[in-house]
């Protein structure tokens, strides 16, 4: 099942999320479904926020990156197979000097801005099988999971950019939440008279 993707301005998108625990209902089928909906609006990563659920959930699969000419040969071979679950995750150290890449997100469509973020981050998380899993990434990977990881902390990526660029996007973002931005994949609008 596809869910819609929750647009900006929603207040799930802020919440503080809970603890995931190992009889959460039907979490197999949550899963399933949260990658159905990411391939459908062709992300690479997607928190649990952005379907209406406050969970410390999130999922990523890099391989759109396999290709990416920017990438060392190395680095598109680790991308291509990079795909995982992180339950409860934990960011415990992020390092190295900070570096830009645009980001943009599916909860705010047609929006990119240079996001700045430290090329290193060690992780604490469990796995599908609440397996305790600690494990350190860096570079492209590094970015997707700390940009989703900022979606269980209630942040978005428009929270780290410049008061200037804040307010030069701001009537985007409005536009958004009230549903005035056309998709090709399927959204819930906050202040729209209609849903799609």
């Amino acid at each position: 099942m596809i869910f819609p993707i929750i647009a900006y301005g929603d207040p799930v998108l802020r919440k503080e999320t809970e603890e995931l625990t190992k009889d959460h209902p039907k979490l197999d089928e949550v899963l399933a479904n949260m990658f159905e909906t990411m391939y459908e609006a062709r992300g690479i990563g997607l928190a649990a926020p952005q379907v209406n659920l406050p969970i410390r959930l999130f999922i990523v699969d890099a391989t759109p990156f396999e290709d990416d000419e920017d990438l060392s040969e190395e680095e598109q071979k680790f991308v291509s197979t990079f795909k995982k679950v992180f339950i409860n995750a934990r960011i415990l150290e992020e390092s190295g000097n900070e570096w830009a890449f645009n980001e943009g997100c599916l909860s705010i469509p047609d929006v990119r801005e240079d996001v700045f973020r430290q090329p290193n981050i060690v992780i604490e998380y469990e796995d599908e099988n609440f397996k305790k899993q600690k494990e350190s990434f860096s570079g492209i990977v590094a970015r997707i999971i700390q940009h989703e990881y900022d979606h269980i902390e209630g942040i978005l990526f428009t929270d780290k950019l410049s008061p200037l660029k804040k307010r030069l996007i701001k009537s985007k973002l409005t536009n958004i939440s009230k549903g005035k931005v056309d998709t090709d994949y399927r959204m819930k609008f906050p202040n729209a008279k209609k849903k799609r």
